[in-house]
């Protein structure tokens, strides 16, 4: 039986300001950071390990059947349907270093943020290019299985999805930081897995929508000054009360 740790053993992993060497965040730490600092210093600082989970199978898989179908207009440089279908004058973007950048575990996009010696990543799930503009195009694939059909309004409000949001605030800047024209405009693109069939048959199907989103990247800059400030702190902020970790670890001490 595997015996579980509570904290981190990889040296890298834990943020030490007695270095100069550039630390590496990558953009679900940041998020981390955004949503609760006591829990982000502890994980980053103290190398508290959070309980580890499953991946998601299914999404997994649906990543990875569009990665490859974009990845056949790619090769041709010809419109994906999706982008006629909305009248995007697009085509799936080319580059050499694609297949890193849509892998966090080898680097991803990145660049060192220099007023702070953090190193920002994450790793994105297509690039298109707009051809009118002359711009790189984020999209994000997401895959999803809900009994109302998915709108702009209704995807983009919900208070779940708001690290979405974030998250493609934050892919776009560190594009830009890495010298690329990109535009405001990117799209996640949605595949919901249908209920309404009669049974099973050993398939689901899916319907896709394409939701645009315009990113504002102006709160970026004040937030890893911010984060940067945190990871310097001699002991752990304080309780954020709207934290459900922080209830959870709080909660415990009572034991």
């Amino acid at each position: 039986m595997k015996v579980a740790v509570s904290f981190r053993t990889r040296k890298t992993s834990i943020f030490d300001k007695k270095l100069n060497t550039p630390f590496k965040i990558s953009r679900s730490k940041f998020f981390n950071f955004l949503s609760c600092k006591r829990c982000f210093y502890l994980d980053r600082v103290k190398g508290l390990k959070e309980p580890s989970m499953p991946g998601w199978a299914l999404n997994i898989a649906v990543d990875e059947l569009l990665k490859k179908e974009f990845d056949l207009y790619r090769k041709e440089q010809k419109p994906h349907p999706i982008m006629i279908k909305n009248n995007l004058n697009f085509v799936p973007y080319q580059h050499k270093d694609l297949d890193t950048w849509r892998n966090s575990l080898k680097g991803g996009i990145s660049y060192l943020h220099e007023k702070t010696n953090l190193i920002i990543h994450g790793g994105i799930d297509d690039v298109w290019f707009d051809l009118n503009e002359k711009k790189l195009v984020v999209v994000d694939y997401k895959a999803q299985s809900s009994n109302y059909p998915v709108t702009v309004a209704s995807y983009l409000n919900t208070e779940w999805h708001l690290s979405y949001k974030l998250q493609m605030d934050i892919y776009v800047h560190i594009l830009r930081k890495m010298n690329f024209e990109v535009s405001d405009q990117t799209f996640f693109y949605v595949c919901n897995g249908e209920k309404t069939n009669d049974k099973f048959d050993n398939r689901i199907d899916f319907k896709t929508a394409l939701i645009p989103y315009r990113v504002n990247t102006s709160w970026i800059e004040e937030k890893l000054i911010e984060m940067k400030d945190i990871l310097n702190l001699d002991k752990p902020p304080e309780i954020e009360k709207a934290c459900e970790k922080c209830a959870y670890l709080e909660g415990g001490k009572k034991f």
